[in-house]
């Protein structure tokens, strides 16, 4: 499995894997069933999205608002609001969203779908619950697709995502992500910890001879952000 995600992150060299993803595919969990397009990122390839939606099942979400934060096809969104959860998906993959509308429409939940780069677009806006599936490899993206893969070869998604992150982070609310043994955690959380946030492992699941977390993320105590 570990050996098929390289071919298709590096990125996506394969004629193969590039024929593969070139047309609408389908995704099923249990009753769940969503089409994902061309760009979007593909929850068949790799353990991830199944993972969180294992996770999510155990969670209660009945009238608690939630967040998708990178929303891709959007099953996790689906299943939140069918858990009754006031959901909210975002995303910068215009493709994504448009394909999240009929989805939703076809499993009969109601989502709200926003398009925002991280927390640009969701201001003045509060989650009792946040997931986040993020990209992780090192590598500057050259198209939407590859965001979903690529954090930046300096990690410029996690600068930007961790310093955001504490203004939708309280006392009361929980912050899921969920990351692999073949990323540089190291880094990821060094970034976090600069912005006066910890992450704390939760679950940890080996499938395929891959070992993928799940952490909570928090604020560390008496935190103060130096730029204030």
């Amino acid at each position: 499995m570990r050996k098929l995600v390289q071919k298709i992150i590096s990125p996506f060299l394969k004629k193969t894997s590039t024929l593969y993803l070139s047309r609408p595919r389908k995704y099923k969990y249990k009753d769940l069933c969503v089409w994902v397009e061309p760009s979007v990122f593909p929850p068949f390839i790799t353990i991830s999205t199944k993972l969180l939606l294992e996770f999510l099942e155990t969670l209660s979400l009945e009238k608690k608002t939630f967040l998708e934060l990178g929303c891709g096809c959007g099953i996790i969104s689906i299943l939140a609001a069918k858990k009754g959860a006031k959901t909210t998906a975002s995303d910068i993959n215009m493709i994504a969203l448009e394909a999240l509308r009929k989805n939703a429409k076809d499993n009969e939940t109601q989502i709200e779908i926003l398009y925002s780069d991280l927390f640009d677009g969701l201001q003045h806006k509060s989650f009792d619950c946040i997931v986040i599936n993020p990209p992780y490899y090192p590598k500057n993206p050259d198209s939407v697709a590859e965001k979903a893969w690529f954090c930046g070869e300096h990690f410029e998604y996690f600068e930007k995502l961790f310093a955001q992150l504490p203004d939708f982070t309280t006392q009361k609310n929980e912050v899921y992500m969920i990351l692999s043994e073949d990323c540089k955690t190291d880094v990821i959380f060094a970034i976090a910890e600069k912005n006066g946030l910890a992450a704390k492992c939760i679950l940890e699941k080996t499938v395929f001879k891959e070992i993928n977390y799940i952490y909570k993320i928090s604020k560390t105590r008496n935190f103060t952000n130096p730029t204030l």
